[in-house]
């Protein structure tokens, strides 16, 4: 079981986490939901679509212009304070790598601290257990927050990421963060080239194998980029390819932009594996 939140989710449940950036250069929307309105209705059309979680930025994950802790709060704790009033059984994650932003969005409503950085901020799981909060564990490979990989190496991709993100998800429990309130997150583009990310999602069931419910964040990334040369705004189906992939193989969450379409696509694997029964059955019982 996994527990976000008011929100319990069975064990083959695929649950969707819709990106919302409160950031005026993010690569993929360039600043639509940076004001409060836009980000406002794109909340309201993601549950619509099927969303169970909104994952909340205040800071673009790659390099750029330098944001402090205090402007980084600023652009997300009053914004979580008010989905949290409008939606009141929604999941609100924020992702942050920072402790003192982490207890900000905590007091402000937040149920989840979505760190892409690797623990780069050992308090942030303090904060995480403090308040009781759900806690992703993501492999970045020990990169910096906001870096790009650069000849980066791995002997094993999946046993490092493994090492690194087991080590973050078992310190969050000894340190409270409820166990079923954990996820870990092989870390697609973070501290990895195109071809790490291909072999981490070859290999995400031995992710699965260790028990801890595996979240991916590959929407319209660089390596889908890289893989069939297309540029940010053409990599929608190749992210639903690798969204079906990891699907079958048994990942749980999904941090997505496009919620309506990734639905589509995880409901029709959870059909196939037969999880989920079809939404109409007529066919040959006429």
């Amino acid at each position: 079981m996994l527990r976000l939140g008011r929100r319990e989710f069975a064990p083959h449940e695929p649950v969707i986490m819709a990106i919302v950036n409160r950031t005026p250069d993010s690569f993929y929307d360039r600043g639509a939901t940076f004001r409060d309105e836009p980000a406002l209705a794109r909340v309201e059309q993601a549950v619509a679509e099927g969303a169970a979680i909104i994952d909340v930025g205040g800071v673009k994950a790659g390099p750029g212009e330098e944001v402090s802790a205090e402007e980084e709060a600023r652009r997300t704790v009053g914004f979580v304070g008010e989905v949290r009033r409008r939606f009141p059984d929604v999941v609100i994650s924020v992702d942050t790598w920072r402790h003192e932003v982490g207890e900000a969005v905590c007091e402000a409503g937040a149920d989840v601290l979505n760190d892409a950085w690797g623990g780069v901020d050992p308090r942030l799981a303090e904060v995480a257990a403090r308040y009781g909060a759900g806690l992703v564990c993501t492999h970045a490979g020990g990169a910096p927050p906001r870096t790009r990989p650069h000849r980066v190496e791995y002997e094993d991709v999946m046993a490092d990421i493994l090492d690194r993100t087991l080590e973050l998800a078992e310190r969050a429990v000894s340190l409270g963060v409820p166990r079923e309130s954990v996820m870990i997150d092989p870390g697609h583009d973070f501290g990895k080239n195109t071809r790490h990310s291909l072999e981490a999602t070859r290999r995400l069931d031995e992710m699965v194998a260790t028990g801890w419910p595996v979240l991916v964040s590959l929407s319209n990334k660089d390596f889908v980029g890289e893989t069939l040369d297309r540029p940010v705004k053409e990599r929608l189906l190749g992210t639903l390819a690798t969204t079906a992939v990891s699907a079958w193989l048994g990942a749980r969450v999904y941090r997505v932009h496009e919620v309506a379409e990734t639905r589509q696509v995880l409901d029709m694997v959870a059909s196939i594996a037969g999880h989920r029964p079809p939404a109409v059955a007529r066919r040959g019982l006429a």
